[in-house]
């Protein structure tokens, strides 16, 4: 399976899923355990390759300002969720993660307090392939090594996330009234 088509089912599993990460992921599934067992292990790699480009300090101080905290897990379950949003989103906050202060659902967050994560898919490849094959999705033999993460800082600190992430801690370090 190659990138285009990675993106191109989840854009297929987008349309009419109403923009919730969970009906994105369970239209994904569906349309991943239509294909040969082949494509779904194609797109189990590319969606490591996507979740290891992604796995960047800076969008992890996005998400925890985003979503008021994120653990390791929080963070895997909100880079699910960014995954849902598309390519050219994706790509952006991966590139800018303060460009997520663009996004309208991001910004009216800064109000309500919703959280974005989505742990359902970043399981699409091995429900599909049990869906399809009534079998274990096999194991990688050559994992995608994750990034050192040598420039943590602070993510409470609000000077930091103001001078780091300007957009996104305006909105979210002192909310705008409603």
């Amino acid at each position: 399976m190659r990138t285009d088509d990675f993106w191109q089912l989840i854009d297929e599993a987008r349309a009419g899923a109403g923009g919730e990460g969970d009906a994105v992921a369970a239209r994904a599934v569906a349309l991943l355990a239509e294909r040969d067992p082949e494509d779904i292990v194609g797109y189990a790699r590319h969606q490591q390759r996507v979740l290891s480009a992604s796995y960047r300090v800076d969008l992890w101080g996005a998400a925890y300002l985003i979503n008021g905290g994120a653990s390791d897990d929080g963070f895997e379950y909100f880079r699910g969720w960014l995954m849902t949003q598309g390519r050219a989103v994706f790509a952006r906050a991966v590139a800018d993660p303060d460009s997520l202060a663009e996004l309208p659902r991001v910004r009216a967050a800064a109000l309500s307090g919703e959280e974005f994560e989505c742990e359902d898919m970043l399981a699409v490849p091995w429900e599909a392939y049990r869906k399809a094959t009534a079998t274990e999705l096999p194991a990688e033999r050559d994992p995608v090594a994750v990034p050192d993460l040598n420039d943590f800082w602070d993510f409470d600190d609000e000077d930091e996330a103001r001078r780091r992430l300007p957009r996104l801690a305006a909105l979210f370090v002192e909310p705008p009234e409603e």
